[in-house]
């Protein structure tokens, strides 16, 4: 203990430390240096959720989400449960830059939070057109100028919306690249975010994995991490409320995908049936899967977020989008059943550096039964167990393994 310490009191000494501890948590950059916005740890939150109380926030937590929507009032909250807070606020708009006592007071905003230990990133917008990325990109960049380490955070449209939504033309593929294009050239954003809803009240709609695949893709090019937005609720007689095993597959696809972040829509919110929790806090039944289900995606995404996302792959699925296992991979699937039998088959999601497959995450596609299976690698491999975070042995370079439904299990080459 130093001279200077050794002469305070203990109860101050322990705010010393509490202090000292907060400034090297929250700053990765040295005195005098710029620090820069970087995604951490896996991104698991949602979308229209409850003020921000410390009984939200608990439940928040012991949920395993560890981003939150908080106004600059709520900052504080997220801060003692130790979450991450995505900020919300009027003045983050590109009409705060048009009008000078607008920009004056974003600014301040921008200047008040920037140091708040919570702080994570600022939401801008949800499902805008290109016609608005011009704007966008002013204001993201005005942002990223006087706070470079918190992200600016907009949701892009999934692969459904129409060419007026999108503000582009074509056909569903040609119109969404060039959506994804412009938002990329003109935006420049540090993440890409976007949402998809699958499940319908009859049957399932064809585009999930287009989607996917396509913001995959974008990502990859821009060199940015990515983020699915997937469907926890219903808000229309067409749709329906997904089932844990449902939302299960969700988590694991995203996961194969290389997403770093995911998101449900939503967690509660007026006009909506199903969610996370009621309107009076009570936990839905989704919300106790997800206990296991968000530390396990944040777990495995940790494990694959210096690795590059090499291919992605179905072995029976032949949904627009699906690729079909390459001849001679590096991991293989050996299964009885088939696509004759209805079998919506396995996914694979290849990850490893320089183009060579070292992590295969394998996913059950068939969310309502479970499949057994045998997982096939180059060498002796390694499983990772994502509720205990540590790898353990598998069963040489062959394993068989029981995936419940819509589950899914990462291997890698032994070490």
């Amino acid at each position: 203990m130093s001279k200077i310490t050794s002469n305070l009191r203990p109860e101050l000494l322990t705010l010393l430390y509490a202090f000292i501890g907060v400034a090297i948590a929250t700053s990765d950059a040295l005195p005098g240096e710029t620090r820069l916005w970087t995604i951490g740890k896996p991104i698991v939150t949602y979308w229209a959720g409850p003020a921000m109380t410390d009984a939200t926030a608990r439940q928040m937590a012991e949920g395993g989400f560890n981003l939150v929507w908080c106004t600059e009032k709520e900052l504080d909250v997220a801060q003692r449960h130790g979450l991450r807070a995505l900020l919300h606020d009027g003045l983050i708009s590109p009409a705060s830059l048009d009008a000078p006592e607008q920009r004056e007071k974003l600014e301040t905003l921008i200047n008040r939070v920037r140091s708040h230990p919570a702080m994570y990133a600022y939401f801008i917008t949800d499902e805008p057109s290109a016609a608005a990325f011009p704007s966008l990109g002013k204001l993201t960049a005005f942002l990223r100028e006087r706070d470079p380490a918190h992200m600016a955070y907009i949701n892009l449209f999934p692969t459904y919306a129409n060419n007026d939504q999108l503000g582009t033309k074509g056909d569903v593929v040609t119109a969404y690249v060039e959506h994804l294009n412009r938002f990329v050239a003109e935006v420049k954003p540090a993440l890409l975010s976007y949402d998809h809803y699958q499940f319908r009240a009859q049957g399932d709609g064809d585009q999930y994995f287009l989607n996917l695949a396509m913001i995959r893709r974008a990502a990859q090019r821009a060199n940015v991490p990515f983020l699915n937005i997937v469907q926890a609720c219903t808000w229309t007689p067409s749709m329906r409320v997904p089932t844990p095993d449902e939302v299960r597959y969700l988590v694991y696809t995203t996961a194969a995908y290389g997403a770093q972040g995911i998101s449900y829509y939503v967690y509660c919110h007026p006009g909506h049936t199903g969610g996370i929790a009621l309107p009076d806090g009570t936990p839905t039944p989704l919300y106790h899967a997800l206990k296991t289900l968000n530390r396990q995606f944040a777990a495995n995404a940790g494990q694959l977020q210096n690795l590059e996302s090499i291919g992605v792959y179905h072995t029976t699925f032949k949904e627009q989008g699906c690729e079909p296992v390459p001849e001679n991979s590096a991991f293989r699937i050996e299964s009885k059943a088939g696509a004759s039998d209805g079998d919506r088959g396995f996914l694979l999601g290849f990850f490893g550096r320089a183009n060579k497959p070292s992590h295969v995450v394998v996913v059950n596609l068939d969310y309502r039964s479970t499949k057994t299976a045998a997982v096939v690698g180059p060498a002796d491999m390694e499983r990772f167990d994502a509720d205990a975070e540590r790898w353990v042995p598998a069963n040489g370079r062959r394993h068989q393994l029981a995936l419940e439904p819509g589950g899914g299990a990462m291997f890698r080459v032994k070490l």
